[in-house]
């Protein structure tokens, strides 16, 4: 038979669940710590690009609005800004080389009663439409009134204003009725 006897002064204790919980603990911490690491440094890096781009974006607009001003200066230039309204005119005038005056006259054509004639026609483009600043000679008041009955009931022609109603003195002229009249003419 045996017996178990302890001759120290104090009994002896097992520090095995200490140490084991300590190094699970030590272990968490760890993988905290390099986890929290990682994520401070991506960071770290991500900042580090952004501030990259932003010095980028920073010189690119300094270069850009560097361009701006000098284009703005050559723009302001006083031989440049003649140019700029030369071509302006010379736009305008290609414009209205660009106008359709056959489909204008095959329209007056088909709407012009027997009696009344076109004296002048004076376009100005609004976008898709047509300002139109027309004369027209009548023979008589009975022509007029069907010329502007059939210039309202076309399709064509719209927003119809007569500005005047002259009646010539001169006894040879063919025209007994001259009418100034202003109408908006579609394109389209």
């Amino acid at each position: 038979m045996k017996v178990r006897l302890n001759l120290s002064t104090t009994p002896l204790e097992s520090t095995r669940r200490f140490t084991l919980a300590t190094s699970v603990i030590g272990g968490l911490a760890l993988l905290l710590l390099l986890f929290l690491a990682q994520r401070a440094y991506s960071i770290w890096s991500s900042d580090r690009t952004f501030r990259t781009q932003q010095v980028a974006l920073e010189s690119q607009v300094t270069a850009l609005q560097h361009q701006r001003q000098s284009l703005s200066t050559f723009f302001e230039d006083a031989d440049n800004v003649k140019r700029r309204q030369r071509a302006a005119y010379l736009n305008s005038l290609i414009q209205q080389r660009a106008f359709p005056w056959i489909k204008i006259f095959m329209d007056l054509e088909q709407i012009l009663p027997e009696g009344a004639r076109v004296v002048s026609i004076e376009p100005k483009l609004a976008g898709d439409d047509v300002q139109l600043k027309v004369v027209v000679g009548a023979s008589s008041d009975e022509s007029k009134l069907k010329f502007l009955k059939a210039l309202e009931k076309s399709a064509q022609f719209s927003n119809i204003e007569l500005l005047s109603e002259t009646r010539p003195t001169r006894p040879e002229a063919t025209d007994r009725v001259m009418l100034s009249l202003q109408a908006q003419y579609s394109v389209i």
